[in-house]
């Protein structure tokens, strides 16, 4: 269990800096989309820049994170891999970046923003920037430095959150009230505001890079060819793998601006609804992006320990139970949640379940991800994420054009599930890990119903507080449910051990 507990440290230490990275956006979803100079149509162009820079990123990356933490491990690779993963990435860097502002206006057209070139030019150097950025920060989480690296984080979110701030409420304020202000030398009101979000987003990227500047001192012109011909060979079926799993995560917005019937406006709209609400399941997949950053290398590690099977068994079954209860905290509390985003957003509230569970799948997802990456088998990974990408591509192009954004939600979900069986039914014959699956099947089921049961009743009344008591009965009820059932576990745990009694 004490490997368990190592894990759980890192993920409260990546988790406070990878909650607050991905809260950047979600902390200013609510400034955002209750500002009365932002649209919902200008969040659409939002959303969909921020769809297009992820999967930007896995092209100028091609899986050299997760191949460093591969290749790091081996005894006679210390010396020269940090260097030669670093190099590598720089002069790719330069190069994708020039291809790519050479096709700036192609890739405007693309992403459906192509009247706004200035914010194409900010994704860009977004991209680029975060892409020197990915080893020295692999660096860290693979030396076990999580205090450093949340520092390093969190240090540029900060000038995100004030810039945003700064661009969007006081400079705006500031133009209004006297045109000639002071502002008025840098800040267009003119100008769509959404621009300076973006530009906000370029700020924090470039602190990053500086206050990475120790580790990036250390990189030393050497090499390694031989070393860097075996990475490339484990990373090329890794880009497929990122690639698929961001047209499952952030695709679905592009498709939604590409097929959609109407105008532009209406288009930008829809898309703009759907990322608010998107991101009222935060809690889950704020928590997953905490677990992969402390769990990649962990699971490396640990596979060269006795009986690692066993350890990654026990590590999926805390985390079942934690989402499961992250996901009725989501869904029965919803009249709470639904004022993290403007009014404006409301009428896309019913897509929330479904995002919540299709994330419970591809965190699970996550987690069964091990066995390829270990076995060096990533081709398999390449496969089932091409697969959730058909899925995900086949259900936005047949019903999108008539249902909208709630199509979108279904193909996340009916996407995340499969890949999610064909990892676990693929992974058990390759590299068996026993997994209580059964068990973590009911978990998930009984939190389902317990859903659906809120929803029955609150139908009846609906009523906000007899709501919130009801969701809070039926939530003790679970934690009561998963504390006798795993009565014999939970006290090992850390951080909540305490409150129960073997």
């Amino acid at each position: 269990m004490s490997n368990i507990k190592k894990l759980a440290s890192q993920t409260m230490w990546y988790g406070l800096s990878s909650i607050a990275a991905r809260f950047i956006n979600n902390l200013l979803t609510p400034y955002l989309t209750y500002a009365d100079n932002i649209t919902t149509a200008d969040y659409g162009i939002q959303a969909l820049v921020y769809s297009a820079i992820p999967l930007l990123n896995i092209i100028f990356t091609y899986g050299f994170e997760t191949t460093y933490f591969r290749f790091s491990s081996k005894e006679e690779n210390k010396t020269t891999i940090y260097s030669t993963s670093f190099l590598s990435l720089f002069f790719s860097t330069m190069l994708f970046t020039s291809l790519l502002w050479l096709s700036r206006d192609m890739l405007g057209k693309i992403i459906g923003v192509g009247n706004y070139p200035e914010i194409i030019k900010l994704a860009i150097l977004i991209i680029a920037v975060d892409a020197l950025s990915r080893i020295p920060l692999a660096r860290l989480r693979q030396e076990g430095r999580p205090k450093k690296y949340a520092f390093v984080m969190i240090a540029g979110i900060c000038f995100n959150i004030f810039f945003t701030w700064f661009f969007v409420g006081y400079c705006s304020h500031a133009v209004k009230q006297n045109p000639d202000s002071w502002v008025s030398l840098f800040y267009n009101s003119k100008t769509n505001p959404i621009y300076y979000v973006v530009l906000s987003n370029l700020i924090q990227s470039v602190v990053t890079l500086l206050l990475l500047s120790s580790e990036i001192a250390q990189v030393r012109l050497k090499f390694d060819s031989r070393l860097w011909k075996q990475m490339m060979i484990y990373s090329l079926p890794l880009i497929i793998v990122g690639m698929g799993g961001m047209v499952n995560e952030t695709f679905d917005r592009l498709m939604l601006k590409w097929w959609l019937p109407g105008d532009a406006l209406t288009k930008n709209t829809q898309v703009g609804i759907y990322s608010a609400c998107y991101k009222i399941s935060i809690l889950i997949t704020l928590f997953i992006n905490a677990f992969r950053m402390g769990a990649e290398p962990f699971f490396f590690k640990q596979a060269e320990g006795e009986n690692p099977q066993r350890v990654f068994a026990r590590v999926m079954k805390f985390f079942v139970i934690i989402i499961c209860m992250m996901f009725l905290a989501v869904s029965l509390y919803m009249p709470v949640w639904k004022h993290f985003i403007g009014p404006r957003y409301w009428a896309g509230l019913s897509v929330v379940p479904i995002l919540l569970l299709a994330n419970m799948f591809i965190g699970i997802y996550y987690n069964l991800s091990v066995w390829y990456k270990l076995s060096n088998k990533t081709s398999a990974g390449a496969w089932i994420t091409v697969g959730g990408a058909l899925i995900t591509t086949t259900i936005n192009f047949l019903f999108i054009p008539r249902f909208g954004y709630m199509a979108c939600a279904w193909a996340t979900f009916f996407c995340y599930g499969s890949m999610m069986a064909a990892s676990f039914l693929w992974g058990q014959k390759e590299y068996r890990i026993p997994y209580a699956w059964k068990k973590l099947t009911a978990y998930m089921l009984i939190v389902v119903v317990l859903f659906f049961i809120h929803q029955g009743i609150t139908a009846i009344w609906p009523n906000m507080v007899f709501s919130l008591t009801i969701a809070t009965i039926l939530t003790s009820f679970y934690c009561w449910f998963i504390g006798n059932v795993e009565k014999n576990e939970l006290p090992q745990l850390p951080f909540i051990g305490k409150y129960f009694k073997k």
